[in-house]
């Protein structure tokens, strides 16, 4: 059992290195045309397909054994990316707290709850598109 939670790491590098990716891309190409705020918010809608994408081509491998696996899966993947959310923004990006908490916040346009959502169910719906339970 402990064996699937290693390799559901491996997958949340592969989501997290393609997330940056994703950004970096988003911050140079987007943003420049339609600004910072709306290319992150666009930013998070195709994030979240992105995400899909992987737990859908990864769930046969992690091979989870019910639902509830799914869920564990999804709260490592969640809980994995907020830190590393924070530790990117903070030591990496020198962005102040607000900045950083601001997309969450739903008055000041932030989206970014909503990909995280994504991301904690994306391994149940994996497995749910994958006929899996």
């Amino acid at each position: 059992m402990n064996m699937i939670y290693f390799k559901a790491f491996l997958v949340w590098g592969i989501i997290a290195a393609v997330e940056v990716a994703h950004g970096i891309l988003r911050a140079r190409l987007l943003a420049p045309r339609v600004g910072d705020l709306r290319s992150r918010q666009i930013g998070v809608f195709s994030g979240s397909v992105l995400i899909l994408l992987i737990a859908y081509f990864a769930i046969p491998w992690l091979c989870p054994v019910t639902a509830f696996v799914a869920g564990l899966i999804g709260l490592l993947w969640f809980f994995a990316m907020l830190v590393f959310e924070f530790w990117l923004g903070r030591v990496v990006f020198k962005l102040p707290w607000e900045r950083l908490l601001a997309d969450f916040n739903i008055a000041k346009g932030g989206l970014l709850w909503f990909g995280m959502l994504v991301l904690l169910l994306a391994p149940f719906i994996a497995g749910k598109l994958r006929g899996l339970w």
